[in-house]
């Protein structure tokens, strides 16, 4: 067992390689112009669009081949996600209610209300369809 001294010494190792990574990263973007030499033309919100546009075409195809058998636990995972976007539309809402963050803008409020409604929503169905999954296996009678 490495004693206290090592172990130290070993911290300190990591933090100046980590220093050094960091830095030979910082280096490189400055060299490459803050972005990539692919992406410097195109416009970020076509970037983002397509990003999106992407993510759909997984999200379909990852949900419509799931077997009846993995769909509890998928609702649960999607739940746990939900939950996560309720967070940040709380945070998105209630920006205003922190003083150090300012007044955000009306469209962004309004966005964050209508992902907390989306996402609630989401969430009380999800848990509708895992009841009623279960259900299945019950015992009548």
């Amino acid at each position: 067992m490495a004693t206290p001294v090592e172990l130290l010494k070993q911290a300190q190792d990591a933090r100046d390689a980590a220093n050094l990574a960091l830095a030979k990263a910082e280096a490189a973007l400055a060299a490459a112009g803050g972005v990539g030499a692919a992406a410097a033309g195109i416009d970020p919100i076509v970037f983002q669009l397509a990003i999106f546009a992407l993510a759909v075409a997984v999200g379909y195809y990852v949900v419509w081949s799931v077997t009846p058998a993995l769909h509890t636990p998928l609702m649960s995972v999607t739940n746990a996600i939900s939950s996560v976007i309720v967070v940040g539309a709380l945070l998105a809402v209630g920006v205003s209610a922190a003083p150090e963050m300012g007044n955000g803008p009306l469209w962004a409020k309004a966005m964050g209300f209508l992902a907390l409604i989306l996402a609630a929503v989401n969430i009380f169905g999800g848990f509708l369809v895992t009841e009623r999954m279960l259900a299945m296996y019950k015992k009548k009678g």
